[in-house]
């Protein structure tokens, strides 16, 4: 008896895209139980800057901030936030999961 590959691919594609979604999903009912606020950089005030920094954390089981990296903002702002993003603290979760989370900039006038 010989196996196609064929006729299984739609089978083994569903059930890969079924776990990524169920991944995704997980991931978007976890919550930060404590926040930290960015400092906003000094020349970046006096320069009157302001924007989104948006940065993606890697959240261990336990819940602590095990990586962050910025996925784009001012260059000026990205090192507060991606400081401020590493210190958050989110509810504990059976595995590893990677958030995303935005600051928001705004210069006085």
């Amino acid at each position: 008896m010989k196996l196609s590959f064929r006729k299984f691919a739609p089978v083994v594609m569903a059930a890969i895209l079924t776990v990524s979604l169920s991944s995704v999903a997980f991931a978007a009912d976890r919550t930060a139980k404590s926040k930290s606020t960015p400092v906003y950089p000094d020349l970046a005030k006096r320069m009157n800057i302001s924007g989104t920094v948006k940065v993606e954390v890697t959240v261990a089981p336990n819940g602590h901030v095990t990586n962050a990296k910025a996925l784009g903002g001012h260059p000026l702002l990205v090192e507060s936030a991606v400081a401020a993003a590493k210190q958050f603290k989110y509810e504990a979760a059976p595995e590893e999961t990677k958030e995303v989370v935005e600051f928001q900039f705004h210069a006085a006038n």
